[in-house]
């Protein structure tokens, strides 16, 4: 089977992933997403594709800015005041690590990530369902 072909079907199984996931297994594959492209990222740097590490540090950016903007920080709460400048140091370390070309840098930015999607995963199923009421309710109180 040709490279185009699996990456076709991987894209039809993301986007058949994508249309049937909830809000935080969303989140949770936008984490994976920009893990996977600091580590292509990282691959890019040691070959010296710096067209390919440009391009990959460039999405993985993209990622970790849409995880920062959706913070619902209405709630003003710690814990998304924290995410959020957690989040804004890891845009501006992977701004370093590309000017930089370090490898070092990116590895800390990894170790940042990995630890937030861990949590993420382990939030237990209840949880999930009593945030995504509150949520509902609050939406249908706003209107």
């Amino acid at each position: 089977m040709s490279l185009k072909g699996i990456n076709a079907y991987k894209k039809g199984n993301i986007k058949q992933d994508i249309a049937s996931a909830d809000p935080h297994k969303l989140t949770l594959m936008l984490m994976q997403g920009a893990l996977d492209r600091m580590a292509f990222a990282k691959g890019s740097m040691e070959r010296k594709e710096y067209e390919a590490k440009a391009e990959h540090l460039s999405r993985a950016s993209a990622i970790v800015m849409n995880l920062r903007d959706t913070l619902d920080m209405s709630l003003q709460s710690e814990v998304s005041d924290n995410l959020y400048a957690l989040y804004d140091y890891m845009l501006q370390r992977l701004i370093d690590a590309n000017v930089q070309n370090s490898l070092k840098i990116m590895d800390e930015v990894i170790s940042l990530m990995l630890p937030i999607k861990t949590a993420w995963a382990e939030i237990p199923e209840q949880a999930k369902q009593e945030a995504y009421e509150a949520r509902r309710q609050k939406q249908q109180a706003a209107v």
